[in-house]
């Protein structure tokens, strides 16, 4: 499904100019070159308060506190 601001943006296209579309291209390709770094943290933060990775990190702890009695723990 398509949101509002993209079927806005395909309304406008035919507005513009061939240089302008070109422009418009050019822009969004550096838009989509730059690095993301900066949504990492963020994603990470989102997913550490995300109650079902809570729940996956429990159980993977779990786990591994019965390979520590194993003897598998870390040395």
């Amino acid at each position: 499904m398509k949101s509002n601001v993209l079927q806005s943006i395909e309304k406008q296209l035919p507005l513009l100019s061939h240089d302008e579309q070109l422009a418009l291209i050019e822009q969004l390709a550096r838009h989509l070159r730059k690095p993301r770094v900066n949504g990492i943290p963020s994603m990470l933060a989102a997913m550490a308060k995300d109650p079902q990775i809570q729940q996956e990190l429990r159980q993977i702890e779990a786990e591994g506190s019965v390979a520590a009695e194993d003897g598998l723990e870390d040395v």
